[in-house]
């Protein structure tokens, strides 16, 4: 088995708030990302997939492939984007990074070739702050 990774970069804002609680408490919980003006991060996506090379191609899956499919289901729906507002998977959902971490991982799976299985994701909302997730 082999393992590839692919980084990508997309910038967005969000707000951490989570409705059923009342202004102070999200303020005491969450502190300045309960901002009602919102902040932002420059995210950073390290996407890892996992399988065997074909030895037709000596790939796993072609890079170009796996880039666009980052692209088209993550980046261009999340790049100068608000989460809380403006992506259709994040709707409803807390946007914390371990949230949006869950989430891009769902949005890759269903477009990966059958031979290509989606290994982790991480996500680094600053260069010291990142979860990685590894499926269900």
């Amino acid at each position: 088995m082999i393992f590839l990774t692919r980084h990508e970069h997309f910038n967005a804002a969000h707000k951490l708030f989570n409705p059923a609680w009342s202004v102070e408490k999200n303020e005491e919980v969450f502190g300045k990302c309960a901002n009602a003006n919102w902040h932002g991060h420059n995210y950073d996506l390290i996407v890892t997939v996992k399988g065997e090379i074909d030895p037709d191609t000596g790939f796993l899956i072609d890079v170009k492939k796996l880039s666009t499919i980052l692209q088209i289901h993550v980046c261009d729906k999340l790049d100068h984007k608000n989460l809380n507002l403006d992506v259709d998977f994040m709707l409803g959902v807390l946007a914390s990074t371990e949230n949006l971490a869950i989430a891009i991982w769902n949005q890759i799976v269903p477009h990966l070739p059958t031979n290509v299985k989606l290994h982790s994701v991480k996500l680094y909302e600053t260069p010291r702050i990142g979860v990685e997730y590894f499926g269900h």
